[in-house]
C-alpha cells in the first residue's frame, strides 16, 4: 500500500474505500492502483495546480468573506451500479411524493383532512404563500429541480438527511469536478466506465421547455439571478451558458398585462419560462418584500395568469421544511401506495404533545436543527456541544418547538481525503440532483459529494469550510469489472523525482491539458 495510506486509521464509521485496514473495496481497487505510484509531494502539487485552474476559471466560493478556489479532493467517491439503482429509485420516489404533497397543500388538502399531516404544519409554515393556492402550473410540475441530501450510516445504509426543492444549488460543481478529474485520471474513466454528468444542462433545458405555458411552441427560457454578488452566481452563469439561454437580473425583465418580457437592445421580447435562482421573498416586491430590488414586479401575477412558468414554483418551501421531512415516509405511503425506498434518519418532533420534554431531557445526545436553516447554520450536535451551547439551545427549543427538529446523531461515512501529505478519513454526504419534466423524474448519475475537511467534523457545507469530491457512478456492477494489475492504471503524470529545489514540475504539454 502506498506510503500516503500507511497511517490511515479507520474512523468509527462506514469507510467508503476500505472494508477493514488493508482491504480495499472492489470498486476502489483501480483508484488505489493509480495512487500507488505517486509520492505525497506530487499529490499535493496536483491539488495545488487544480486549485489554480479553478481560480482561473472562476470556480470559487465565498468563505468567511473571502473568495476561494472550489476545494476538490483528488480521491473520488465511487458508487457501483447496484448502489446507484437504489439511490435513483429512492430519490425519484421522494420527489414524486413531495410533488403530490405540494399539489395537495395548494389544492384540496386531502392529507390534512385525513390526518396524515397536521394542519398546524401548513398554517404555521413561513414558506406557505396564499398567493400560490389554487395555481395549477403547466404539467402539474412544481419541483422542476430537486437536491436530496443523503448520508450513509454506520451500517452502510443510505438515509435521507433533508430535502431541497426551493432553489437547490451545487450542480455546477458536479460538472466542474468531473472536468477536472478527467484530466487527472483519464485512463480510469475508460477502465471504470464512469457514467457521464455533462448531459445535465440539456436535461434541465428540456424540462424547462416542457414546462412552458400551453400553446407556446417555441418557448423562451431565461435564468434569473440575483447578480454577481450572490454566492452561487458562478452556477447561474454556467448553467445559462451550457443551456444556451439568457442570464438575466430582475431589472432586465418587465411585466405588462400579466406578461413577462425581457429588455434587449432590439426591444422587448416575450419570456415564457423563468428558471429563478432567488428566494420567494425577493422574487416579486408587489407580493413579498417591497424593498426587494433584485426581483421583477408583477412576475407572480403573470405566473398566476398562466402566461409564464416559474421554476421552481413559488411556495415550494413547505415541502423542504425540516419538520415536514419527518412526515415524508407517511406521505410516500399515502400518495404513492409504496414503502419508502430510502429511510429517514430517526427524528423527533418537539412540537408534538409530550415530545418536547423528551427532547429537552436528552438534548446532549441529539442533533438539533432549525426547521428553516440552510448551509449548516444553527445545527447543534449535542454530544460535541459545550454546556453553554446546550443550555442556549434548550431555551430556544422550549420557546419555539415548531421551529426545531431533533435527530439521532449519525456517524456519516468517511472517505480517504488528502490532508497535508497523507490520506485521512473525513466525513461525507451526497446530494443527488433530480430533474422533473412532468413525465419522468431523471436523477443525474452522481451528484455532489461534500466532505468535512476538519478531522471529526460532521458539517460538510462549503459555507462551513467543507470541500467536495467527484462522484463516480459505475455503469456496471463491481463483480463484472476486471481489476487491472496494481501498476497498469498510471496517472496523467508519470512518477518523477523532485528537482534540486524540492519542487515538482510538469512538462509544458501536460500543463496545457
Amino acid at each position: 500500500m502506498a506510503d500516503i495510506f500507511d497511517a490511515y486509521a479507520l474512523a468509527d464509521a462506514w469507510d467508503e474505500m476500505f472494508v477493514r485496514p488493508g482491504e480495499v473495496r472492489t470498486a476502489y481497487k483501480p483508484v488505489l492502483a493509480a495512487l500507488q505510484p505517486m509520492e505525497p509531494g506530487e499529490l499535493r502539487f496536483r491539488a495545488d495546480q487544480m486549485a489554480r485552474a479553478f481560480t482561473d476559471r472562476g470556480v470559487t466560493y465565498a468563505f468567511a468573506g473571502e473568495e476561494r478556489p472550489w476545494p476538490l479532493d483528488l480521491v473520488p467517491r465511487i458508487l457501483d451500479a447496484l448502489e446507484w439503482d437504489l439511490i435513483q429509485r429512492g430519490v425519484a420516489q421522494r420527489v414524486r411524493a413531495l410533488e403530490a404533497y405540494l399539489a395537495d397543500a395548494y389544492g384540496p388538502c386531502r392529507a390534512f383532512d385525513d390526518g396524515v399531516v397536521p394542519w398546524r404544519l401548513l398554517l404555521n409554515s413561513p414558506h406557505f404563500h396564499r398567493a400560490a393556492h389554487g395555481v395549477e402550473p403547466p404539467g402539474g410540475v412544481r419541483i422542476h429541480v430537486a437536491g436530496i441530501d443523503l448520508v450513509r450510516d454506520e451500517a452502510g445504509d443510505f438515509r435521507v438527511l433533508e430535502d431541497n426543492v426551493r432553489v437547490p444549488s451545487g450542480v455546477s460543481y458536479v460538472i466542474e469536478n468531473r472536468r477536472a478529474m478527467t484530466r487527472i485520471f483519464p485512463s480510469l474513466f475508460a477502465e471504470q466506465h464512469v457514467r457521464p454528468v455533462d448531459g445535465y444542462p440539456q436535461r434541465l433545458l428540456s424540462a424547462l421547455r416542457a414546462a412552458a405555458p400551453e400553446g407556446v411552441d417555441d418557448p423562451r427560457v431565461v435564468v434569473l439571478t440575483p447578480g454577481p454578488g450572490n454566492a452561487a452566481y458562478f452556477e447561474h452563469a454556467l448553467l445559462a451558458r451550457l443551456m444556451g439561454v439568457q442570464l438575466v437580473e430582475g431589472h432586465d425583465l418587465v411585466c405588462r398585462g400579466n406578461r413577462v418580457r425581457m429588455l434587449t437592445t432590439r426591444g422587448e421580447v416575450p419570456v415564457h419560462v423563468v428558471y429563478r435562482r432567488l428566494d420567494d421573498v425577493f422574487l416579486d416586491p408587489l407580493h413579498f418584500r417591497p424593498d426587494s430590488v433584485i426581483g421583477c414586479p408583477g412576475i407572480l401575477g403573470a405566473a398566476t395568469a398562466g402566461t409564464v412558468t416559474l421554476a421552481n414554483a413559488v411556495g415550494n418551501g413547505i415541502a423542504d421544511d425540516k419538520l415536514l421531512y419527518t412526515y415524508v415516509p407517511d406521505l410516500i405511503r399515502y400518495y404513492l401506495g409504496e414503502e419508502p425506498i430510502l429511510p429517514n434518519v430517526e427524528s423527533y418532533r418537539p412540537d408534538e404533545p409530550g415530545r418536547l420534554d423528551e427532547v429537552l431531557d436528552q438534548i446532549d445526545r441529539l442533533v438539533v436543527k432549525p426547521v428553516d436553516g440552510a448551509g449548516g447554520q444553527g445545527i447543534v450536535i449535542g454530544p460535541a456541544a459545550d454546556a453553554r451551547t446546550l443550555e442556549r439551545t434548550r431555551r430556544a427549543v422550549a420557546a419555539d418547538p415548531r421551529g426545531w427538529i431533533a435527530q439521532r446523531p449519525v456517524a456519516l461515512s468517511t472517505s480517504p481525503t488528502l490532508a497535508g501529505d497523507r490520506m485521512a478519513p473525513r466525513h461525507i454526504d451526497l446530494r443527488p440532483f433530480a430533474v422533473n419534466d412532468g413525465g419522468d423524474v431523471w436523477v443525474l448519475p452522481g451528484g455532489l459529494t461534500r466532505v468535512a475537511l476538519q478531522e471529526g467534523n460532521l458539517i460538510v457545507n462549503s459555507s462551513q469550510g467543507g470541500g467536495s469530491k467527484d462522484t463516480w457512478v459505475l455503469a456496471e456492477g463491481p463483480a463484472e469489472r476486471p481489476v487491472p494489475p496494481a501498476r497498469t492504471a498510471l496517472p496523467v503524470v508519470a512518477p518523477r523525482e523532485a528537482g534540486p529545489d524540492g519542487r515538482w514540475t510538469v512538462p509544458a504539454e501536460e500543463a496545457q491539458q
